[in-house]
């Protein structure tokens, strides 16, 4: 699977959730891109993934 360009290799199948949750991504401060696609929030634990998968994980920050 490539994350933000960076190949991993995910070992065993697992949710979009418990992936960004093992990783320490602030769900409430990120977006996510699977496949071209933007994922809504409320799906995190639907999805799937597998390493065949691209995602782009971008973090909202403050400024002015």
């Amino acid at each position: 699977m490539k994350v933000n360009g960076t190949t991993i290799f995910l070992g065993e199948q697992q949710s979009l959730f418990d992936f960004l949750e093992t990783n320490q991504y602030n769900l409430q401060l990120i977006a996510v891109e699977r496949n071209g696609d933007i994922v809504p929030k409320a799906t995190y634990k639907d999805i799937m993934l597998n390493d065949e998968d691209t995602l782009e994980i971008v973090n909202f920050v403050g400024g002015g």
